[in-house]
């Protein structure tokens, strides 16, 4: 089977994620991405002097050299990056070409821009250990941004018209598609190559995951200058977060009673199962679990009239109760290669074999800021350390619970003593026991070490989850 194309080209512009996306296409065994071969400053990348054995003079003679060099490497589907101000004599050529694939990457211009100023103000253009992170605020100036707009908007529409007229499809991506490695997959089977990556390449940290308001210094100035329109999603909180699955082994559904509990984890996950056990007189590990999808399907077809929910717990208890049980504890549950990369390249002040009696409340709340620090960087995907479940916003997992169907019912974890009766005589337990209250955290609770000052870290950390679901402070 002949491949579909010969070479690849991706349009983007300064700070959309086009060096994250060259990483990952240059993962794939059989794609290779020449950096910005046609950058009139350079060839490739600062300070090289040639491509595929193509120098600069040469390519700045006549284009078409590199061009074919590109297209012709051998055993490679090989391309490059292409910005609105690189090289005009090529563009022509490319767009005018079916057989070079047009990949298109776009971000909302308004971070694009920002982004693009910090850069300028730090001399930090790529990010590979977040320690050595630089931050700046940056002035928002509204002739800069409506030029910078302007271009943008031009190169896209020219983009579009041209396919268009040509009767040719581009492979599209925008910024926040880039944390998804099936889409990465996707773009491999498109350009027609077959391998295919486990997880994408986290070498280059995202260097700026805060909300664009706390990124400039004149907030008040740039709102009038957009003219209070939302074009530019001002208000939203950015999620960095990888989109997650349905987690279907994961649910527990009753043996008699039409109730499926949907878990979140971090959660009173073991008092709500207990509970639902109890309804049917059965141990918890007598209930339905670790179905696949067909078996869900097959549960539900059988239980006309079920009802599936949820339960959320207030971000503080959840990730205080996940601190203690996966990192702080060694015993079982815990996890064992997390918490030493968190000692070791974090510097997280736990102590290596679990709490012992010098074990104090003081540092027990060094600790706890110190996971706090890291959770901050990890779900803006800026450590090689995976997004878990325990700690992964809940608003991202009820996101992937809408892959097969939301639940019926979301509850707070400070409702369900009474709604979880409620609910079941609703389905016909007129006579259910009462929800058991949540152990209390190992070593010290967070009622021994809550202040305002983790209050502001955690609501930081879990904005969408706050604005979302509407909690408050902790306490």
């Amino acid at each position: 089977m002949s491949k579909p194309f010969d070479y690849f080209v991706v349009f983007a512009e300064m700070r959309t994620g086009s060096n994250f996306l060259e990483t990952n296409l240059n993962a794939f065994e059989g794609i290779s991405c020449h950096g910005e071969a046609f950058n009139p400053h350079f060839i490739g990348y600062p300070n090289r002097t040639e491509v595929l054995g193509v120098s600069r003079e040469k390519r700045d003679a006549d284009p078409r050299n590199l061009l074919a060099a590109v297209r012709d490497e051998p055993g490679q589907m090989s391309g490059f990056r292409y910005f609105h101000d690189h090289d005009p004599r090529v563009q022509d050529v490319m767009l005018d070409d079916p057989r070079c694939a047009k990949i298109i990457l776009t971000r909302n211009p308004l971070d694009s821009y920002v982004s693009w100023k910090i850069a300028q103000a730090t001399g930090q253009w790529k990010l590979t250990n977040v320690k050595r992170r630089r931050d700046a605020k940056v002035h928002f100036d509204r002739a800069e941004f409506a030029t910078h707009v302007e271009a943008l908007q031009d190169f896209q529409v020219l983009l579009m018209n041209r396919l268009q007229k040509s009767g040719q499809t581009a492979f599209y991506i925008a910024y926040e598609d880039l944390q998804d490695v099936e889409i990465m997959n996707g773009l491999a089977a498109w350009l027609g190559v077959p391998s295919r990556l486990e997880e994408l390449d986290q070498s280059l940290k995202r260097q700026n995951p805060e909300p664009v308001t706390a990124k400039v210094d004149n907030v008040s100035e740039m709102t009038q200058a957009l003219a209070g329109l939302d074009r530019f999603n001002l208000s939203r909180t950015p999620n960095f977060e990888p989109r997650r699955g349905p987690s279907v082994p994961a649910y527990t559904a009753g043996v008699v009673t039409p109730l499926l509990y949907m878990p979140i984890k971090g959660g009173p996950n073991a008092e709500v199962t207990a509970w639902l056990a109890a309804l049917d007189h059965v141990a918890p590990d007598g209930l339905i679990s670790a179905m696949n999808q067909k078996q869900l399907k097959k549960w539900k077809r059988a239980n006309p009239g079920h009802r599936s929910f949820t339960v959320l717990r207030h971000p503080a208890a959840r990730i205080h109760s996940v601190f203690c049980d996966r990192i702080l504890s060694t015993g079982p549950g815990s996890f064992s290669q997390i918490r030493n990369t968190l000692r070791r390249q974090f510097k997280l002040p736990i102590p290596k074999d679990g709490p012992g009696a010098g074990y104090s409340r003081d540092r027990h709340r060094a600790a706890f800021e110190a996971f706090l620090s890291f959770l901050k960087a990890n779900l803006a995907g800026q450590t090689p350390v995976r997004v878990d479940a325990a700690w992964a916003s809940q608003a991202q997992i009820l996101a992937g619970f809408g892959d097969i169907a939301p639940p019926d019912l979301i509850l707070r974890e400070d409702e369900i003593a009474a709604e979880l009766p409620r609910l079941a005589q609703r389905v016909g337990r007129m006579e259910p026991g009462t929800v058991g209250q949540a152990a209390p955290d190992l070593t010290f609770t967070l009622d021994e070490i809550y202040d305002a000052d983790l209050e502001q870290m955690i609501a930081a950390i879990y904005q969408r989850d706050y604005l979302l679901f509407g909690f408050g402070p902790w306490r």
